[in-house]
């Protein structure tokens, strides 16, 4: 019989557990060493920009194989690749880093990830799909955590410019879950990706060339708090270990998981670029922004729960599959 994907197998999860958590550990450690770029004098367009590249190259490969030579696959859904491609991607990756230009790294990623809040938001206002009581409690509870995270009852001086960046990149993440979310339609997850990925990279090479985009570098060392190192060495890291490995992971983990538990866990990137942010770049949050940090993923969580639970199908497995009685 076919299995579904909420019926987690415990095999599945001893494997699919630490998958995961490597991959919202690559994931979390993009924005702290694009930071030491961005500091050194490279424009988030030329970080991104090279980041989407190394990680479209490397993805290039697996991607084609992964379609089997049905090129019509890829087609039929290219409105999809699109749309991932541009928005869930690019777009959301351009205005991180913007964010993480001018404000910390682990706060910058603690906005965006309310993009669960901004789905519900959507889906009431779009189809008018009531959030359920749970999840607007949660919501509450994020948006308590997002004014204390952002210092704003102690009078501090906000960085506007870095709230709106991570917003934008918030509105990116909740476009990725949207996407995610609609029936299977037969394109491979890794080829989703690595499509994605190289139609953004030539958007941004595209909008660099033309000047819509600055595309700024340095081939100076990049300095960190640990000392300096070579540019190429960031990029690599952001490239190939942030992006491409991090993608695979991710594709790998969900597959054993479920995307219900494997986004669960994916929270823990928050606390990942936490940590990155203050090995590389000496980052913490106060006292007030570290609770409004705690509650912003109390409430992420809360609204998790409050989702629906809809059976997803996936291919039947042959041990799965029962014998006829004798």
């Amino acid at each position: 019989m076919s299995k579904v994907a909420n019926d987690i197998t415990a095999p599945g999860v001893r494997l699919g557990l630490p998958l995961a958590i490597g991959a919202a550990f690559a994931f979390g450690m993009s924005g702290a060493w694009a930071r030491g770029l961005i500091d050194a004098g490279w424009t988030p367009g030329a970080a991104v920009t090279v980041r989407v590249w190394v990680a479209a190259l490397v993805l290039l490969v697996p991607s084609i194989l992964s379609l089997r030579g049905r090129w019509g696959v890829l087609k039929k859904n290219a409105g999809m690749v699109a749309a991932y491609g541009l928005l869930a991607v690019t777009a959301t990756q351009l205005c991180y880093f913007q964010a993480v230009a001018v404000m910390d790294v682990g706060l910058a990623l603690l906005i965006e990830y309310t993009a669960p809040i901004a789905v519900i938001l959507w889906l009431w206002l779009r189809r008018g799909e009531r959030p359920s009581r749970r999840s607007v409690i949660g919501a509450a509870i994020a948006f308590v955590g997002l004014v204390l995270m952002l210092d704003i009852i102690t009078g501090a001086e906000v960085n506007v410019a870095g709230i709106l960046w991570a917003l934008a990149a918030m509105v990116g993440a909740a476009t990725y879950f949207l996407l995610s979310a609609k029936a299977d339609t037969g394109l491979p997850p890794i080829a989703l990706a690595g499509g994605g990925l190289l139609l953004g990279a030539v958007a941004l090479t595209i909008a660099g060339l033309i000047g819509i985009l600055p595309i700024a570098w340095t081939t100076d060392d990049i300095t960190y708090r640990f000392g300096t190192v070579p540019w190429f060495l960031p990029v690599l890291a952001i490239g190939l270990i942030a992006t491409a490995l991090a993608y695979v992971l991710g594709i790998a983990s969900t597959r054993m998981l479920g995307s219900r538990l494997a986004s669960f866990v994916a929270l823990s990137e928050v606390v990942a670029a936490l940590l990155f942010g203050w090995l590389l770049l000496g980052q913490l949050p106060d006292l007030l922004q570290a609770l409004g940090g705690v509650l912003v993923l109390v409430g992420v969580v809360v609204v998790k729960l409050g989702e629906p639970r809809p059976a997803e199908f996936v291919e039947p497995i042959p041990d799965a599959v029962e014998q006829p009685q004798r």
